[in-house]
């Protein structure tokens, strides 16, 4: 199905940008590994890399003017968020000169804001009781905290209800048993 997608091409220079949308434990990431393992080239950008200590979702500009617009001019990545320098988090957000297809994953990554500036959409759908599921098992493993969690539902749901990225998206999957390992 990637094949399908990017063999569509691009205009101009620079990798096939995938943006792999969806709620919050939904596969987006086991998706994106799995995409990354198939294709030659690939590089994932989790968007929870550049959202770190910055913003839940109001991150999209960081990611355009930091990792999209290099990508686009042939460049490679090695960015390292304000909230990084500040906070004192090592490492970087990376991604090769060369890579032929990027897959931004994770929520919001296929926002209206972006559309113009991503190749395709995927979006993944789970069940919501399966996604809640998946997040009480991420807060029992300590991973977020239960207060956390509830502030970031608090603003995940309203937007994703006000984005509706899967109404624009290429393609929908499913994310509840095929992506589970």
């Amino acid at each position: 199905m990637v094949r399908e997608l990017t063999d569509r091409g691009r205009p101009g220079i620079g990798p096939f940008l995938l943006a792999i949308d969806g709620r919050s434990s939904s596969g987006k990431s086991t998706l994106a590994r799995r995409v990354a393992r198939s294709i030659p080239k690939s590089a994932i950008v989790h968007t929870d890399d550049i959202a770190w200590w910055h913003s839940r979702l109001g991150w999209d500009d960081l990611l355009v003017a930091h990792v999209i617009e290099p990508l686009r001019r042939g460049e490679g990545v090695d960015y390292r968020p304000p909230a990084w320098e500040a906070r004192g988090r090592p490492g970087s957000v990376k991604v090769p000169a060369d890579a032929a297809l990027v897959l931004i994953e994770g929520v919001g990554s296929g926002r209206a804001s972006l559309a113009e500036r991503v190749d395709a959409v995927i979006w993944v759908h789970s069940d919501p009781a399966v996604t809640e599921q998946r997040n009480r098992r991420r807060i029992a493993a300590g991973e977020i905290d239960a207060e956390g969690y509830d502030a970031w539902m608090s603003e995940e749901l309203p937007f994703q209800a006000a984005e509706r990225t899967w109404d624009r998206a290429d393609v929908i999957v499913s994310g509840e048993s095929v992506l589970l390992p």
